[in-house]
């Protein structure tokens, strides 16, 4: 999904590279989404997800800053950040159990439709997509019902 398929519904934040800006990264999805939209608690769980890796492993959390965009439809919402750059890309990385970090990207890709990640000039772009789907029932469940 592109940004030409969503309804026009564009947000664009730029925060400090400090912790405490994560929470205005997470009310971001809140004002925009509504809480009670479908897709909010995934929403909000992987925007701080991927705006805390912005700020603990990239230039940003050394004094720079970070961009939130998210682009929303009646059906979709795509969020992105954008970091200061780091040494290295992102990784999706596998932690032992007890580790107390890592998993922010494999829990992008466990839950979001479609994610990525835009590296240039050294700068990180982590986006992901959620997308309402219809809900679906197993034809055998349907048997006998009129």
């Amino acid at each position: 999904m592109d940004s030409s398929e969503y309804d026009g519904s564009e947000w664009i934040l730029r925060l400090a590279g400090s912790p405490d800006q994560v929470v205005r990264a997470r009310r971001l999805i809140s004002v925009t989404l509504g809480r009670d939209h479908p897709l909010h608690d995934d929403c909000v769980l992987l925007t701080s997800e991927i705006a805390t890796n912005a700020v603990v492993h990239s230039r940003s959390g050394d004094g720079g800053a970070f961009t939130v965009t998210v682009l929303c439809s009646a059906d979709a919402v795509r969020v992105c950040v954008q970091d200061e750059g780091s040494s290295s890309a992102p990784c999706v990385c596998r932690t032992s159990a007890d580790a107390t970090g890592g998993r922010g990207l494999p829990l992008v890709e466990a839950l979001a439709h479609r994610w990525g990640l835009i590296r240039e000039a050294g700068a990180n772009r982590v986006w992901f997509e959620l997308v309402l789907e219809p809900a679906t029932v197993p034809r055998s469940r349907l048997a006998g019902v009129r």
